[in-house]
C-alpha cells in the first residue's frame, strides 16, 4: 500500500471516526455557501419593506415569517450569514496576525521589552473579549468594520499567549541553536526555524475563536452598539423582535435559531480539528 493510500484512508478515518464532526462540518459549509450566494438564495430584499405584510407568521410565502418592518426573515437570515462569516474571518484574522506580532516579540526579546509585552497580554486577558469589544467600540463607533477591528483587537490576547508559548519552546531547540551557532542572521532564524513552527498551533487556533468571534459580534449588535439597521445582523434582529416576543416570537427565533446552530458547528469543527492534529489529544480520542 502507498503512502498516497494511506493518506487518503486516514483522512476517510476522521470522518468515521467523529460523525459530529463530519454533521458539523457539512452545517459550516452549508452557511458559507449560502452567504456566498445569499442574493440568489434570498428570496426577498432583505431590506427591503412591506407595511402591508408586517409581523406575518411563518407561511408559504415567507417561510420564517416578517418581522415588524414587513421585511422577509429568510432572507434577512440568509445575508445574516454573510454579514457573521465576514466579521467572524476577518475579526480572527486581525486577532492572529496582532497576537502573532506580539507573540513573537514577547517570546524572542528579553528585558524591560518583555516584560511591558507581558504586561500587555495579562491586561487583555484579565477581561473578556466582550467588555474590550465594548471599549473598543465606543472609540471607533458603530459600524461593520468597526465591530471587525473592535472583536479582532479583543482577541489579539489569547493569540498572543499560544505564539509566546509555542515560541519560548521552539527557541530552544537544538536546530535552532545550532542556526544561531552557524552564525546565521536571526531574522532568517526566525522565519525559517522558529515562524513555521508556530504557525500551525496558531492556524488551529484560528478555527476555534471563529465562533467566539461571530458571538462576539452578535452580543454587540443586541446591546445596540455593534451593526447599525438596517443591515441584516442576527444580534440586531433578535434585539428587535424581544418587544413582539409575546405574540410574534419567531421574530428573535429564527435567527437565534440561526445563530446557535452555526455556533454549535463552528464549535465542534474547531474542536474537531484540534483534537486530530494535536498528537496529546489525538492519542486519547
Amino acid at each position: 500500500m502507498t503512502l498516497v493510500d494511506n493518506a487518503r484512508r486516514g483522512r476517510r478515518s476522521i470522518f468515521a471516526r467523529r460523525p459530529f464532526f463530519t454533521l458539523a462540518l457539512v452545517v459550516a459549509v452549508g452557511y458559507v455557501l449560502a452567504a456566498i450566494f445569499a442574493p440568489f438564495v434570498a428570496p426577498y430584499d432583505p431590506v427591503a419593506q412591506d407595511f402591508n405584510a408586517m409581523m406575518q407568521p411563518p407561511s408559504g410565502a415567507h417561510p420564517m415569517g416578517t418581522d415588524s418592518y414587513g421585511q422577509d426573515i429568510l432572507s434577512r437570515v440568509i445575508f445574516g450569514a454573510r454579514y457573521a462569516l465576514i466579521i467572524g474571518f476577518f475579526a480572527v484574522a486581525i486577532g492572529a496576525i496582532g497576537g502573532l506580532i506580539v507573540g513573537l516579540a514577547a517570546g524572542l526579546s528579553g528585558g524591560w521589552a518583555e516584560w511591558a509585552l507581558l504586561r500587555l497580554i495579562d491586561s487583555i486577558l484579565a477581561l473578556p473579549s466582550l467588555i474590550l469589544a465594548v471599549a473598543f467600540i465606543a472609540i471607533l463607533g458603530q459600524g461593520v468594520d468597526k465591530v471587525v477591528i473592535a472583536v479582532g483587537l479583543s482577541m489579539i490576547g489569547p493569540f498572543a499567549r499560544t505564539v509566546r508559548a509555542d515560541v519560548l519552546q521552539v527557541r530552544v531547540q537544538l536546530f535552532v541553536e545550532a542556526a544561531g551557532l552557524m552564525a546565521i542572521p536571526r531574522a532568517v532564524i526566525i522565519w525559517r526555524h522558529i515562524l513555521p513552527n508556530v504557525i500551525y498551533p496558531l492556524a488551529v487556533q484560528v478555527t476555534i475563536r471563529i465562533s467566539e468571534a461571530i458571538l462576539v459580534s452578535s452580543s454587540l449588535s443586541f446591546l445596540g452598539i455593534g451593526v447599525t439597521p438596517p443591515t441584516p445582523d442576527w444580534g440586531l434582529m433578535i434585539a428587535e423582535g424581544r418587544a413582539f416576543v409575546s405574540f410574534a416570537a419567531w421574530m428573535s427565533a429564527m435567527p437565534g435559531f440561526a445563530l446557535a446552530l452555526l455556533l454549535i458547528a463552528l464549535s465542534i469543527v474547531g474542536d474537531g480539528i484540534r483534537e486530530e492534529f494535536d498528537p496529546k489529544l489525538r492519542g486519547k480520542s
